[in-house]
């Protein structure tokens, strides 16, 4: 790795992908330019390329660092409820936490690639929860859908703007008992 003339020590991908995403939450997915990264980090705009192949690219990078931070629930045998439960709150506090690359990922829902641990978690649960493989899809995206819409909306302030945030918190618990509830009546064996 080379280092870099102006400023003494090299650069390295972590670097650049952590002050990319301090960019991105000070001023937005279309506030983050390389020539921006690059002043940041007192490097040539060119040194970037050799790190990432393009802002697309980069884009792309911090949505699966930002996924791969998620507190997914494990696999231990708690019941589909609980480990969906789990993961709305921990895709709602990386929401709150990263308000403008949420935003980035809810309007390009690709960008949480589907072997990311996300989708996996998802997958597992709504298939203990019944959901034939034929639904997973487009229940996958309703949930997803669901969150995101949720957490704009909060994020816009939207949804609490008359209480504060412990009716946001109940009012987020609230939906996501009657998500549950709907999953639960809609894939209930046959008795």
């Amino acid at each position: 790795m080379a280092v870099s003339a102006r400023r003494g020590r090299a650069l390295s991908t972590e670097e650049i992908y952590l002050t990319a995403l301090r960019l991105v939450d000070e001023g937005g997915v279309d506030g983050l330019s390389m020539r921006k990264l690059a002043a940041e980090l007192d490097v040539n705009p060119m040194s970037l390329y050799h790190h990432v192949d393009s802002k697309t690219a980069l884009i792309s990078q911090l949505c699966a660092m930002a996924a791969n931070r998620l507190e997914l629930p494990p696999d231990d045998g708690t019941p589909w409820q609980d480990q969906l439960r789990a993961l709305g709150h921990a895709e709602r506090r990386l929401a709150k936490l990263h308000p403008a690359l949420w935003s980035y990922i809810s309007s390009h829902p690709e960008s949480l690639h589907k072997e990311s641990g996300v989708w996996q978690v998802l997958t597992r649960n709504l298939l203990a929860a019944g959901v034939p493989a034929t639904e997973l899809d487009a229940t996958c995206e309703a949930l997803f859908a669901f969150v995101s819409g949720f957490v704009t909306a909060e994020n816009n302030q939207t949804i609490g703007f008359r209480a504060g945030t412990e009716d946001v918190d109940r009012t987020f618990e609230i939906a996501v008992d009657i998500i549950l509830a709907g999953l639960s009546h809609r894939h209930s064996p046959a008795t």
